[in-house]
């Protein structure tokens, strides 16, 4: 199921991009119902996909997951640097697991006249499956965590583009599966994407 969440927010992010790309053509109404379309599939699959993360005992009583509205503000054209040589490493998890990443590169953008920025990363496995070669991975920690977001941190998916810009759009963060059940095994961002900012936009708290 995760992969299936994936395609559909990657597919959402290739119109977004594509929007991007040709100034002036930006269609706002568009964009905020491609946002709300792809936020009802995600409830749907939440609800009742065979691998949903939605503890059994909750299942029947499971409406939808708590969002903050769509943002334009929060959707971002970030600088992004590669690096010529990705370091690899094991990314802590909530388990013992030690999953194998690069840090592929880094994306600034500013926010009410701030900079900051954010480590791009790829998972060595996940890149080699088909359709996901050039599948980025964002995680990253905000002021929000713990009051109005999960605790352990969001998730962004991007995809590389072969420009030196990325659209970073924090409507599309998302929480890992250890925001809904203990037993999955989930990345923790790593220090380097704590973010000095409050990030509302995306998936809020499951339980308020």
């Amino acid at each position: 199921m995760k992969f299936f969440i994936l395609l559909i927010l990657l597919a959402l992010l290739s119109t977004i991009t594509s929007q991007a790309q040709k100034p002036g053509e930006f269609d706002r109404s568009k964009y905020v119902s491609g946002i709300i379309k792809d936020r009802e599939q995600k409830d749907i699959e939440m609800s009742t996909g065979e691998k949903s993360p939605i503890p059994a005992e909750e299942k029947a009583t499971f409406k939808k997951l708590n969002y903050y509205k769509p943002d334009i503000n929060f959707r971002k054209e970030a600088q992004f640097t590669r690096y010529d040589q990705a370091k690899h490493f094991l990314m802590k998890t909530t388990t013992d697991r030690l999953p194998e990443y690069s840090l592929y590169g880094v994306v600034n953008f500013s926010h009410k006249g701030k900079n900051y920025s954010l480590n791009v990363y790829q998972n060595i496995e996940l890149v080699k499956k088909p359709g996901f070669d050039k599948h980025l991975f964002v995680p990253f920690n905000d002021e929000t965590n713990g009051k109005e977001t999960y605790g352990g941190g969001r998730f962004l998916d991007l995809t590389e583009t072969g420009t030196d810009t990325l659209m970073l759009d924090f409507n599309l963060a998302y929480n890992p599966y250890c925001a809904y059940k203990h037993k999955y095994s989930c990345p923790i961002p790593p220090e380097e994407n704590n973010l000095k900012i409050k990030i509302k936009a995306g998936e809020k708290k499951w339980h308020k």
